[in-house]
């Protein structure tokens, strides 16, 4: 065999072999192209059929980017101020637009539930690189879990990565107090 041939093989041995571990999953999962995202665990894409939805992340609790009830309640439970809240929560959501760009396509897979009671797609996310949203978000410190029955397909995977976050102090887990 040529030294040229062996060089293509091998390209082509390791290309395949990436391409499989970084493809998002496609069975399962519905395709979605992001219009914007809302705060850190929610977002709008369109659907293939053009239908816009709005997406709420399974299994993720980001804390609110707006001072509105659900801001004064976690300010109450948590001790801390709602302008704090509202600043972690504009962390959050800045994390969150940085990994879904306008436009960028991604993948929905539901779990037992499609839908919440305001109408949104409960989906678990996965990015085009092949990694869960959902996970990222977690483990990079700019959420919490919040696993809700019977959502809850990945909660350990979900767990695993909040221990991680809170044990090397990341995102909002290195903030004072958080």
């Amino acid at each position: 065999m040529s030294l040229r041939f062996m060089l293509i093989l091998l390209a082509l041995l390791i290309s395949c072999g990436t391409s499989s571990q970084k493809s998002a999953p496609v069975e399962n999962t519905l395709p979605c192209k992001v219009v914007r995202v809302v705060d850190g665990d929610t977002f709008h894409c369109i659907l293939s059929n053009g239908e816009q939805v709005k997406v709420r992340l399974i299994g993720v609790d980001t804390p609110e980017s707006k001072a509105n009830e659900k801001a004064r309640r976690d300010a109450e439970k948590s001790g801390k101020s709602v302008e704090e809240i509202v600043k972690m929560g504009k962390l959050s959501a800045e994390f969150t637009k940085k990994l879904l760009p306008k436009g960028e396509v991604v993948y929905l897979e539901f779990d037992v539930q499609k839908t919440d009671k305001y109408g949104r797609l409960l989906a678990y996310v996965w990015l085009s690189d092949g990694r869960m949203l959902n996970e990222v978000i977690i483990k990079e410190g700019y959420a919490q879990v919040y696993t809700i029955p019977p959502n809850v397909k990945y909660q350990d995977r979900l767990l695993a990565a909040q221990r991680y976050a809170r044990e090397n102090r990341k995102g909002l887990w290195g903030m004072e107090g958080f």
